[in-house]
C-alpha cells in the first residue's frame, strides 16, 4: 500500500497515457452525501469485508475516506485479500479540497 497526496491523485488523473484508478470512497452515506470525488465508486468501510469481491483486484485502486484514517485501514485489508495496486489518498477528501478542488464542501 502507498499513500498518494491529493496532487499527486491530480497528477494521475490528469494523465491521459495511464490507466484511471478505482477511486474507492469509503465513507457513511451523508458524506458522500456531502461531497465526493467524481467517478468514486462509494462502499461504506463497514460493508467492504462483505463487498470486496466485488472489486477488480488487478485495477489500481485509490481508497478515499475524510481524513485518510478509514481508507488506510481499508488498503491494508485489501492487500491482504490480494490487491495488487493499492493507494491510500492520504489527508482524504478534506486535503482534496484544501489543496485541488476548493470548491468542495467541506465538514
Amino acid at each position: 500500500m502507498t499513500n498518494l497526496s491529493p496532487l499527486e491523485l491530480k497528477a494521475w488523473l490528469d494523465d491521459p497515457t495511464r490507466p484511471r484508478p478505482l477511486l474507492l470512497d469509503v465513507r457513511e452515506s451523508w458524506e458522500w452525501d456531502t461531497c465526493h470525488l467524481d467517478g468514486a465508486v462509494h462502499i461504506p468501510m463497514r460493508t467492504i469485508p462483505a463487498r470486496w469481491q466485488e472489486l477488480d483486484p488487478a485495477m489500481p485502486t485509490v481508497v478515499v475516506c475524510h481524513h485518510g484514517g478509514r481508507s488506510l485501514q481499508v488498503s491494508n485489508f485489501l492487500e491482504h485479500q490480494g490487491f495488487a495496486g493499492v493507494y491510500n489518498l492520504a489527508g482524504g477528501v478534506h486535503q482534496w479540497a484544501q489543496q485541488v478542488d476548493p470548491s468542495m464542501p467541506r465538514y
